[in-house]
């Protein structure tokens, strides 16, 4: 998907809210930025991982966000089901 769908589609924005809709097993594809805190992400990451989840990078954070329709940087988004 390019991330001029991202406006459109249905998301949850965030590493915090990410995880949580992945461990629901809510999301398809998760977004993250290139330049996130390695700690902050690396949970997120790891479960992505071990459910199969697939992940795209993105440079940056405010890259990410700007992408999403927000004003401020995302380290992560996932798209829903």
């Amino acid at each position: 998907m390019p991330l001029t769908a991202l406006k459109t589609a249905k998301k949850v924005i965030g590493v915090k809210q990410t995880l949580k809709a992945v461990e629901k097993e809510q999301v398809a594809l998760v977004y993250m930025a290139a330049d996130a805190d390695a700690r902050i992400i690396a949970s997120l990451k790891e479960l992505c991982c071990r459910r199969g989840v697939g992940v795209e990078y993105v440079p940056t954070m405010v890259e990410l966000g700007k992408a999403c329709g927000i004003e401020v940087g995302a380290a992560a988004v996932g798209l829903f089901k």
